[in-house]
Formats: C-alpha cells, sequence, structure tokens
C-alpha cells in the first residue's frame, strides 16, 4: 500500500521559516510530479509548488521568492523549504504525486500538516 508520509509543519513567527518533508513508501513503479498544496477552512485546496521528475520546477506567484520545492529521487522525497513566512501562509499544507503503481498514473495524496504564522 502506498503512503505519503508528510512532517516539519508547526508555528513560525512571522518572517520566520519552515521545511515541508513528504516521503512516498509503497510498492510503486514510478513517481512523476510531486507538489505541495495548501487549504485554508472554507477555501478550495490550492497549488503552492510542483517538481517534475525531470527537474521542471513551478510556484505560483505568492510563494515565488520565498518558498523552494526540491525533490530527491533516490529517496523518494519531495521538500517545501519555507522563508519569509507571512500570516496568509497559514493552512493545512498537503503534499501530493503522481504515481504509478502498476495499474496506471494516480494521484495520491499525504494526510496534511498545519502550519501556522503568528506572532
Amino acid at each position: 500500500q502506498v503512503q505519503l508520509v508528510e512532517s516539519g509543519g508547526g508555528l513560525a513567527q512571522p518572517g520566520g521559516s519552515l521545511r515541508l518533508s513528504c516521503t512516498v513508501s509503497g510498492r510503486l513503479r514510478n513517481i512523476f510530479t510531486m507538489a505541495w498544496h495548501r487549504q485554508i477552512p472554507g477555501k478550495n485546496r490550492e497549488l503552492v509548488a510542483r517538481a517534475g521528475r525531470g527537474g521542471g520546477r513551478y510556484a505560483v506567484d505568492s510563494v515565488k521568492g520565498r518558498f523552494a520545492i526540491s525533490r530527491d529521487n533516490a529517496k523518494n522525497m519531495v521538500v517545501l523549504q519555507m522563508n519569509d513566512l507571512k500570516p496568509e501562509d497559514s493552512a493545512v499544507y498537503y503534499c501530493s504525486a503522481d504515481l504509478d503503481t502498476g495499474g496506471g498514473v494516480s494521484t495520491y495524496w499525504g494526510q496534511g500538516t498545519q502550519v501556522t504564522v503568528s506572532s
């Protein structure tokens, strides 16, 4: 069974930093795009950044220059380094991965980790 396990959320002060990690485990053939999303209560989940297997990277405008996504294909891991945090970055952050488990490619999700930015 495939699992995405996230870690690294918590409380940070405005201007501070947090590092989120997500590791994929289980039987799988390949991992394609890995991404981070966030959701505020009452709002839709939104993409924050994504990383392609071949090195392509994308981040939404609101986090460009502050957040950086990276991945380690050997460890099946994706990391979101968040710097210069703002109160509006507070949300539950979810990682996702497009996985080939042998029956085609599907998107899998982590359980979510809370990020709170407050003084």
